[in-house]
């Protein structure tokens, strides 16, 4: 079965950036705070889940590849 989810950067300051996040565009989004230094991101709702673990690696593998916080994706399995 495959997994998709979305993301969608909502704010960004010098510490940190600011994603929303969901397997279905028509759910209720979630949100995840990335701090830039580190980039190791937390779920504003404290739910380290599946949906939370996918964004979030994702969102770090493109800064990996273009040095910037990505405006948007999504995540494929």
């Amino acid at each position: 079965m495959a997994s998709l989810v979305y993301f969608r950067k909502v704010s960004e300051s010098n510490d940190s950036v600011e994603y929303i996040f969901g397997f279905d565009t028509n759910e209720p989004p979630r949100r995840l705070l990335m701090d830039t230094k580190s980039r190791r991101s937390q779920p504003v709702d404290g739910e380290i889940d599946y949906a939370f673990l996918k964004a979030s690696r994702k969102i770090n593998a493109l800064y990996e590849e273009a040095s910037q916080w990505p405006d948007h994706g999504m995540s494929v399995s």
